[in-house]
């Protein structure tokens, strides 16, 4: 599935042929703090072929849990999350369902990391929805 991506001020841009099976929840406690929700939604093992990035975001090298290396990239103007690689050798993106257009249509098929899941994230169909307000 092709996808456009890009951040919110519209300076960093992208797009990718991606696998749409590949889209995952993660709720480790990293994900958590970066996307300052519960959990986060990414298109994950993007190859770097099929990945095209305009513009140069701003990178901060993270390590993971598993001692590896992670860069993550994100706008320095307006702050919006991109994507994540290895920081080693980019083998594979891990691109942030938020700054792609076509979000809507990529259903989760799998999550991780569910012992760090806030305690309401696994189901919230009982929370009352609250109208969005009128358009002026």
């Amino acid at each position: 599935m092709k996808v456009e991506g890009s951040c919110h001020c519209g300076n960093i841009t992208y797009d990718a042929e991606i696998n749409p099976d590949y889209v995952v929840i993660c709720h480790c406690t990293d994900c958590q703090t970066f996307s300052s929700a519960p959990y986060r939604v990414s298109v994950v093992n993007v190859r770097p072929e099929d990945f095209r990035l305009q513009g140069t975001p701003k990178t901060y090298v993270k390590t993971g849990g598993s001692g590896r290396k992670v860069l993550v990239a994100f706008c320095g103007d307006c702050g919006s999350a991109l994507y994540s690689t290895s920081a080693e050798v980019a083998r594979g993106f891990n691109l942030r369902i938020g700054a792609i257009k076509q979000r809507r249509e990529l259903v989760p098929k799998s999550q991780g990391f569910c012992r760090s899941a806030v305690s309401w994230a696994m189901n919230i169909d009982g929370i009352r929805k609250i109208p969005d307000p009128a358009q002026s």
